[in-house]
Order: structure tokens, then C-alpha cells, then sequence
């Protein structure tokens, strides 16, 4: 019996990783969320122990009993971090910044705003229902609090799969973010007053401040203590590896244990810096295995916690006719909520960012799902004796009532209600490319068919059997289309293209860090209009040699010409760098054009769109090779520098894939190549030192 309890979370945690990996692959063509399967599968088995039918099993009790009786700060501390550092660690920092005062003042103002309108709902019930009246503003205020926070695992899974856009799913995943550390802080306001660390008495605002402000700050100083951390290992891939992952859960425990700010904030701010600031010091291989690491993990976080929230409503939640009606109006009462805080801020928020449409706005209050986070922060009002225990028990109804009917209600209806709002349609031109393409995918396929029954070795095949794997043909779409929707569809295209060169001329040595922040951000300009602004613009990248006005002339000055490649040097380095890693896309783009015009993938039509694009591709051509014929004539010492780190890079690139060639095929063992790649490693972080030795060089010259 002993030990059934102790291996109990073991068991519990097989059975639902089980239990998940089989819903996962019985819901791929349902329309049903996974997360509100889970959900009823949690609840499920809660009431199956709850009416005994468990009794007989004790493992299985066990592991449920575990489940239901889990410590919230167990839940809070095991998978919180998980889920917030692989939302932070995969956000796109551009769309990001785009959509952060918009998200911000929802996840800021926003949820206060939500809270005062919820407490004023539920005293509103008190006064006319007497089974509330025990309550008070701080018991409002409180579940007002806890009630705000949204769920961003349930929501932006949920908006990814249904295919809307990157900005507006980015935004709802900032938002749940951050409104997670704003509920807390705004919950502990009013919950700390009655455990046994007491009310703070310092003013709410300016606590709020702190426990941002000392959030964010401490999420960066300890990202760069970890990328610091990460250049003193060296090479080493499973240190890299390790000390992220713990460099995450201890910023969290920090920041909510040891200094009282917001653990969810810090996460984010550490998951970011490490992303975009700290990947230079990681190997390609380290942030695949990070990127895979915390997808795996976000999965098990994610599917555990929702059956385990599923198994403590079912086990610790009685429900009664009056409590349900009273459920009910909460319930009307939340969405009415978040309906009137995105009511107020929609003015603003349509002129700010990436900007909101009222259908748009309209998917965020009902997209407002609530989650583990409100049930953990509602478990431990339950928990504590001080708070009556006719509010606790209501506070866990009402909130575990809440997070049932946003799963089955809110979440299962949203497919419908994107569909009828026209945020999943998908643009004609792209519907009529795909078309297209996959016409082309299923012609080759017939003429690779016929040149394989034409073989002898492969004559006796059964031909039906294998015709029937041939890609089925679609109708053609009954669409119209305008042919700048077509070029426009065509240039996010070749975006998509150019954003994969840049990193694989990263991954060789081709171009540094900041050349590929500077190309990529040149690209995601263009992404931000959707393709309707000429692949000419680039605005990112040109702007950079503006200040070419002011070096010419201090170079007019006798003096200073002696002296200008010395402090112009990184400037000249970097644009060299710089200019040439975009031509090189530039010269990529134009083939990839050149493609498409010798290809049956894109129709007469579609073909002459083509044009428009060659002289973008073309003007951008002819204006980086002015900059880099003035930059060699001009700078010749640094541009000769430039073009050496660009040599050397490339070396370095060209042996590792030799030594990772060799290991593939045997000759060297993992050891072996591990050690080699060690030392080119150290001979590749010597580059930097080239800058002073040609600074030196210059002042010799």
C-alpha cells in the first residue's frame, strides 16, 4: 500500500502522457481542442474515484488521489515556468515589440479594469442572493483577481490550429502572458492579507510597479548571467542545454520566492534575451534540441495539467441547484467583464501596434479562456482557514465552474465563430497558388508513374495499388482575384525564402548575428504590410549608410582622413558584412524567380507578376553594389578586413560540415568530433580579436 502511494506520481504521469498521446492521435481530424478532451478526460476520472468505482484499483486510486490532492505551489512552480519560457523563447521579437503596448495595456489596465467590474458583479449578487453574503470587496476584489488571468496554453494553441494570423495570435499570447503576472500580483494584493505574511501596506500601484519593473530587470540580468554562463562551458551542447533549462526555473523561483515580483514576467523576459540576444553563443544544434526540449515539455506540461485540473474539479468541487444557477450568472458576469474592458480600450488599441478590427476584438472576449492558473491561485484561497470557509467554497465553484464552461463552451465554439467572422478565410490569390502547385505536385507524379511501368524490374507491381498513393486532384477554385493580391501572395513567397537563406548563411559563416538581425528585420517590414509594399523597400537595411553624408565630409578634412578608417572601422566592417549577405539574397531571390517562370507551378497570369518583381529584386541589386564599390574605394583597410572575417567564417563553416561528414560516415567517433569542433570553436571566437589588430594596423598605416 506504501508503496502504491509512492509510486503514485509516477504512475499518475504515465497514464496521462498515455492517455494524451491516444487522444492526440484520434483528434487529428476532429474540430474537438485537445486541451478540453483532456480537460473531460481529468474530470472523468475525478468522479470515477469520487463514486468509489476506483476502489478496487489502489495504483489507480493512488495516482488520482495524487492528482486531486496536488500543492498548488507544486503546480504553480513544476509547470508554470515550462509553459511560459517556450511561449517567451518562440515569440517573434518583432511582432512582439508590434503588439506590445496593445497586449500590455489589456494584460495592465485591462485586467484591473476586468477586476473591478467582476467584484462589482459579484457584490451586486450579494446583495440579492443570500447565499453571498459573506461577502465583501476584499473576497470580490480577490476573485475578481484570480478570475482575470487567461489561459494562453488553451487560447493561442487553439488559434494556431484554426490558422489565424501571426499578429493576432502573437498579441493574444502576449496578453495571457503577462495578464497571468498582473493577476497574481493584483490576487496577492488581497489574498496576502490573510496568511502569515500579511497585507502590504504600501500603495497598490506602486507595488504593481515593482513587481513588474523587478520582474523584467531580473529576467534580463539573469538571461546574461546565462549567456555569460554558456561562453565560459564552451562547446559543450548538454551543458548549454542544461544550464538554460535551470537558468529558467531559478528565475522564477527567485523572482516569486526571494524577491516578490512577478515569476511569470521574469520568465518572459529571460526566455526573450536568451532567444534573441543570447542564440549567437549557442550552436545550431543547441537551439534545435532547445526549440524541441520545450516543445516536448510545453506538451507533457500542458497535457498533465489539464487532466490534473480536470481530476480536482471532479474530486473537490459539490455542486448544488443553487450554486449552478448562481454559476450561471457568474459565468454571464466574466464575459460581460472582458467584453466591456476590450469595449474601452478598443479605440486605442485600433490605433496602436499592428492596430485591432472589431472582429478581432470580438474573438478576444470570447477567446478569453481560463485555465490551470486560475484553479491553482483558486486552490489556495482554499487552503487557507483565515478566509471563511463559505467563500472558499464558493470561490473554488465559481472558478472551477468558470474554467469548465470556457473549455466546453467558449473553446469549442471558436472554430465557428472565426469561421463566421472571416479570420480563417483564406485569401484567392494564395487559394488559386496552392491550387496550382498542387496541380504541378499531382502532373509529376503521372509522368513519374509512367516512366516506373516502363521498367522491367518493376513490371509485376500491382499498378492499381500503387495509383491508388497518387496525390488526389482538386477542383479548381471559383475565385477572383486582383493581380495585386496575386504579387502580393508571390512576395511573401519569396520572403519566406529569403528568411530561410538568411539563417542557413548564418548557420555557414557567411554573415554574423548582426547582419542576420539587420536582414531579417529588413524582411519582417515587408511581412508587417502583408506583401503590398514593393521588395525594393528596405528601409532596415539602407538606413544603415545614411551617415555616409557625414563621413564624406569629415573626410574633406586633411586631418581626418588619416585617421577615419580607425572609428568608422566596425561601421565599415558591419556594412561590408551587411551589404554583401543581402546581394547574396537578392541573386538567390532572382534565381527563385527565374524558377517560377520555367515552372508549371504558376499560371500565365500569375507569371506576369513576375516582372514587377525582377526590377525590385534588381533595384536593390544595383543600389547595395554602389554601396559596396563606395565602401572598398573609400575605406579600403576595413573593407579588407570585412572581406577577411567573411574568408575566415566561411573556412570555419566549411570545416565543420567536414568533421560532422566524418562522423556521420565513421571515421571519427562522437568523442573525436567533439573535441575538434571544441577547438574550432575557440579559433572561431578569436574573429573578434581581429578588430583591434586591424584598428592597430591602420594607426601604423
Amino acid at each position: 500500500m506504501e508503496t502504491d502511494y509512492l509510486l503514485a506520481p509516477l504512475f499518475f504521469v504515465v497514464l496521462g502522457l498515455v492517455a494524451g498521446a491516444v487522444l492526440k492521435s484520434l483528434l487529428k481530424k476532429s474540430s474537438l481542442p485537445y486541451t478540453v478532451v483532456l480537460f473531460c478526460v481529468g474530470i472523468l476520472l475525478g468522479l470515477l474515484d469520487r463514486f468509489g468505482i476506483l476502489s478496487d484499483y489502489e495504483m489507480f486510486k493512488s495516482a488520482i488521489d495524487f492528482a486531486g490532492n496536488l500543492n498548488p505551489d507544486m503546480i504553480l512552480y513544476l509547470f508554470l515556468p515550462v509553459l511560459i519560457f517556450d511561449g517567451a523563447y518562440e515569440l517573434d521579437l518583432h511582432v512582439f515589440k508590434k503588439s506590445l503596448f496593445n497586449s500590455t495595456l489589456l494584460a495592465g489596465p485591462g485586467i484591473a479594469i476586468s477586476m473591478f467590474i467582476m467584484a462589482a458583479f459579484v457584490m451586486g449578487l450579494a446583495m440579492f442572493v443570500p447565499e453571498c453574503k459573506e461577502w465583501n470587496w476584499n473576497y470580490a476584489l480577490m476573485f475578481g483577481a484570480l478570475i482575470g488571468a487567461t489561459d494562453p496554453v488553451a487560447v493561442v494553441a487553439l488559434l494556431k490550429d484554426l490558422g489565424t494570423s501571426k499578429r493576432f495570435s502573437t498579441l493574444v499570447d502576449a496578453e495571457s502572458m503577462l495578464n497571468d503576472g498582473t493577476g497574481i500580483v493584483l490576487f496577492m494584493l488581497f489574498f496576502s492579507a490573510y496568511t502569515a505574511m500579511g497585507g502590504d501596506t504600501s500603495s497598490p500601484l506602486m507595488r504593481i510597479l515593482i513587481v513588474v519593473v523587478g520582474g523584467t530587470v531580473l529576467g534580463w540580468a539573469l538571461a546574461r548571467f546565462t549567456i555569460w554562463s554558456l561562453g565560459q562551458v564552451g562547446g559543450d551542447e548538454s551543458v548549454q542545454n542544461s544550464a538554460i533549462i535551470v537558468g529558467a526555473y531559478i528565475t522564477f523561483i527567485v523572482a516569486q520566492s526571494f524577491l516578490n515580483v512577478s515569476g511569470v514576467i521574469a520568465l518572459v523576459a529571460f526566455g526573450l534575451t536568451i532567444s534573441y540576444v543570447g542564440r549567437p553563443q549557442l550552436k545550431p544544434e543547441v537551439h534545435r534540441f532547445m526549440q524541441s526540449f520545450w516543445e516536448l515539455a510545453a506538451y507533457m506540461a500542458n497535457t498533465l495539467i489539464f487532466i490534473i485540473v480536470g481530476v480536482v474539479i471532479a474530486l473537490k468541487v459539490d455542486v448544488t441547484w443553487t450554486n449552478v444557477l448562481l454559476l450561471i450568472a457568474v459565468y454571464v458576469g466574466v464575459n460581460l467583464a472582458r467584453a466591456a474592458m476590450v469595449l474601452l480600450l478598443y479605440p486605442i488599441m485600433k490605433k496602436c501596434g499592428y492596430g485591432l478590427t472589431m472582429r478581432e476584438s470580438v474573438i478576444l472576449v470570447w477567446g478569453g479562456l481560463r485555465g490551470a492558473l486560475c484553479m491553482t491561485l483558486a486552490l489556495m484561497v482554499s487552503y487557507t482557514p483565515a478566509i471563511p470557509e463559505e467563500i472558499r467554497r464558493q470561490i473554488l465553484f465559481f472558478t472551477a465552474g468558470i474554467v469548465t464552461l470556457t473549455l466546453t463552451i467558449n473553446a469549442t465554439t471558436m472554430r465557428w465563430l472565426l469561421l463566421k467572422l472571416g479570420l480563417t478565410r483564406i485569401p484567392s490569390a494564395k487559394m488559386l497558388l496552392d491550387y496550382t502547385i498542387k496541380q504541378s505536385l499531382a502532373d509529376n507524379s503521372e509522368k513519374y508513374l509512367e516512366s516506373l511501368k516502363k521498367r522491367e524490374a518493376l513490371e509485376i507491381s500491382d499498378w492499381k495499388l500503387v495509383e491508388s498513393f497518387m496525390p488526389k486532384k482538386d477542383k479548381a477554385p471559383d475565385v477572383s482575384f486582383k493581380p495585386e493580391d496575386m504579387l502580393a501572395d508571390i512576395r511573401l513567397r519569396v520572403l519566406n525564402k529569403e528568411r530561410a537563406l538568411c539563417w542557413n548563411m548564418y548557420d555557414e559563416g557567411i554573415v554574423s548575428f548582426v547582419t542576420l538581425r539587420c536582414l531579417t528585420a529588413s524582411i519582417d517590414e515587408l511581412y508587417d504590410h502583408s506583401g503590398r509594399l514593393p521588395l525594393s523597400y528596405r528601409k532596415r537595411i539602407f538606413e544603415y549608410y545614411d551617415n555616409s553624408f557625414y563621413i564624406r565630409l569629415i573626410k574633406k578634412l586633411p586631418i581626418a582622413r588619416k585617421w577615419l578608417d580607425v572609428y568608422f572601422h566596425d561601421w565599415v566592417v558591419t556594412g561590408y558584412d551587411l551589404a554583401r549577405g543581402f546581394a547574396l539574397v537578392q541573386k538567390k531571390s532572382i534565381e527563385l524567380i527565374k524558377e517560377f517562370e520555367n515552372s508549371d507551378v504558376l499560371m500565365d497570369q500569375e507569371k506576369e507578376q513576375l516582372v514587377v518583381l525582377k526590377d525590385e529584386i534588381n533595384s536593390n541589386l544595383l543600389k547595395i553594389t554602389e554601396i559596396m564599390d563606395y565602401l572598398s574605394t573609400n575605406y579600403p583597410v576595413s573593407f579588407r578586413c570585412g572581406v577577411t572575417r567573411k574568408s575566415i567564417r566561411m573556412l570555419l563553416a566549411n570545416e565543420h560540415r567536414q568533421i560532422e561528414s566524418f562522423q556521420n560516415e565513421g571515421l571519427l567517433t562522437a568523442k573525436e568530433a567533439r573535441a575538434m569542433i571544441d577547438d574550432l570553436d575557440e579559433r572561431h571566437a578569436s574573429i573578434s580579436d581581429l578588430t583591434t589588430v586591424w584598428k592597430n594596423k591602420v594607426k601604423a598605416e
